[in-house]
């Protein structure tokens, strides 16, 4: 058996007063494929820098094999002082590895970057593809991956596996993207509670495999627990009846209290919960017939949709197919070029920002959520002390008066999901919120959504992600095309390859990225469509009911502006009751004819007369 590439033994790193790891050790060997897997903050990034040479270690030892050539991808690269891409990839390579250098024009024509390009006028996706380049230029023996998928399109994501499904050398990742890892892995590091455990297995294994060492931590405490019961009943019996106590004994209890005391409980989750606030109308939003262009880019042409209260919308597609283009078309943030968009009644909407736009470094934890003062959040209406809500959110109390900018990536994606998750909203717009989350924070982001009752707007490429969470995908092929798919990616994977119409290779999204001219499909044929007319109490009940749905939209209001005032009901308990079965009979009326208009439109477009 060959030594391995790397060793790290009993490495050891302080923060704060406190271990961040300790005892840390594991050997990479030239062939794996190691995810390291761990809760945000646990010191997963720290452990990579270490193994990279980045920075030192408190204790321990590093040893790397003498010639073997390692490759780092930092999860934030930094690209101030070079003026061109090229010039920032090549500057991976020592004078003796010049002969590499022929390289850079193929790794950055496979993930479409100029190479004379600015590097700090990239953006996010073009930056990680220019620094995953950067990293793969010296053919390393070892490669290490802090992120490599965050701001990837999927095309970019699954020429990345194929890359290292190729690579001779060894790798060691770190992702919250399920379905990569479950893709390269071979092996899992875990970094739990400052504990390194490993296992040779793939990534689809990870939960079957903690949950049996949770399951043998729990029957050690219980042990231990029993042990220390029998020792003190000893204490307290048997010490009173010598006169030389058994010194050595006492000492044992004493430390078996300590252990006892010391021992790590299993860390809580995050408390994540949304609420849809008031109802929105039954018609969310509807898209009939619209394009966009810009210059001579056709971003999107003849794409119609109708998004119902309730739905959960992926839009997926590479990068610059026009998935935010989209996204603020249905919103209202941008006009069609042709087509008409209906936004619907009551619509309360909280936006997810993928460049956390929401926040400022030099503020406080505190200060972010407490933006008007004080101590309390309105939490969905109710109020909580900051600190209580911040430990929902697995914030220390110590990091409530931090400032933001010394979070790391995934403390900061927990703290705008805390301030938007506070809001009452019937809309959720969420553009990669997944970026930097660890994978317990992802499960019960997902519960939260799949139990949430407003709308869903959601811009991923986290397929797991995807199949886990939306009702039906809008993919842009990055033509002008757009389809929407019932299900997630892995459904609209297996419709594509029924699908007869030949618009991209097959399992993989049309690419504005990689090798050779971009295919484009062409529109399917559009279906004749049928003409006739309603009839006179039809048409009739459609026009009226725009009107009618209005002026119960306005007592609905009405009362609820009423019922706010606290005391009407100790003034007059009957008038209150009253406006309570009639706000309730209202909404009533209000759904009906909301489904009403839905299938009178339904049956106009059937005719022919939309």
């Amino acid at each position: 058996m060959a030594p391995p590439l790397i060793n790290i033994n009993d490495i050891r790193l302080t923060f704060g007063g406190n271990d961040l790891f300790s005892d840390v050790s594991f050997a990479i060997g030239e062939r794996d494929r190691l995810c390291l897997v761990g809760r945000n903050g646990g010191g997963k990034s720290t452990l990579l820098k270490i193994i990279a040479g980045e920075i030192e270690a408190d204790g321990g030892e590093r040893f790397v094999q003498p010639g073997c050539k390692v490759a780092y991808l930092n999860q934030e690269p930094k690209f101030d002082g070079f003026a061109t891409v090229e010039d920032y990839v090549l500057s991976a390579l020592d004078e003796h590895e010049i002969d590499y250098a022929y390289r850079v024009y193929m790794l950055l024509d496979s993930v479409n970057i100029d190479p004379q390009a600015d590097p700090t006028k990239l953006s996010g996706g073009e930056g990680r593809r220019a620094a995953i380049a950067r990293a793969l230029i010296a053919d390393p023996q070892v490669l290490l991956l802090d992120e490599p998928t965050n701001h990837l399109d999927l095309p970019t994501i699954e020429w990345l596996e194929g890359e290292i499904k190729n690579f001779r050398g060894a790798v060691v990742a770190i992702s919250h993207d399920r379905a990569f890892l479950n893709a390269i892995s071979t092996g899992i590091l875990w970094l739990d509670r400052g504990v390194m455990h490993r296992t040779d297995q793939n990534f689809a294994k990870f939960e079957e495999w903690s949950e049996e060492i949770f399951r043998k931590e729990a029957e050690e405490r219980a042990k231990l627990d029993k042990l220390i019961a029998q020792e003190t009943v000893w204490s307290v019996q048997g010490i009173s009846a010598r006169r030389k106590r058994n010194q050595g004994r006492l000492r044992r209890l004493y430390d078996m209290r300590e252990t006892r005391s010391q021992q790590i409980e299993r860390i809580g989750n995050v408390s994540l919960a949304a609420d849809a606030g008031s109802t929105s109308g039954k018609v969310v939003i509807e898209a009939t017939d619209i394009t966009k262009s810009f210059g001579d880019r056709t971003i999107l042409t003849g794409f119609s949709t109708r998004i119902l209260r309730g739905d959960k919308v992926g839009i997926i597609g590479p990068n610059g197919a026009g998935k935010t283009t989209l996204l603020k078309m249905l919103t209202g943030q941008l006009e069609p070029d042709s087509g008409t968009i209906k936004i619907g009644t009551n619509l309360n909407a909280s936006y997810f920002d993928q460049k956390r736009a929401a926040l400022d470094d030099t503020m406080t934890l505190w200060d972010t959520l407490c933006d008007i003062g004080g101590d309390q959040v309105m939490v969905r209406g109710n109020p909580r002390h900051v600190v209580s809500y911040l430990r929902d959110f697995l914030f220390d109390e110590k990091q409530a008066r931090s400032p933001v900018g010394a979070l790391s990536g995934g403390e900061r994606n927990r703290l705008l999901l805390a301030k938007q998750l506070a809001k009452p909203t019937n809309l959720l717009i969420m553009d990669e919120p997944t970026n930097d989350l660890d994978m317990d924070t992802l499960d019960l982001l997902q519960e939260m959504l799949a139990d949430y009752e407003g709308t869903l707007l959601l811009v991923s490429h986290d397929r797991d992600f995807l199949d886990r969470v939306v009702t039906s995908s809008i993919v842009m092929e990055g033509n002008g095309i757009a389809t929407e798919y019932p299900g997630g990616y892995s459904d609209y994977i297996a419709q594509r390859k029924l699908s007869s119409a030949p618009a991209v290779a097959e399992e993989k999204l049309g690419s504005t990225s990689g090798k050779g001219g971009k295919k484009s499909a062409p529109a399917p044929a559009a279906k004749p469509k049928p003409t006739g007319k309603m009839s006179y109490k039809d048409q009739r009940e459609y026009d009226n009911l725009p009107g009618q749905i209005a002026k119960l939209e306005a007592e609905i209001a009405e009362i609820e502006a009423a019922l706010s005032d606290g005391s009407l009901f100790t003034k007059d308990p009957n008038a209150f009751q009253k406006k309570v079965d009639r706000m309730a009979a209202a909404r009533a009326e209000l759904e009906a004819g909301e489904e009403r208009w839905l299938e009178l439109e339904m049956l106009r477009e059937e005719l022919g007369l939309s």
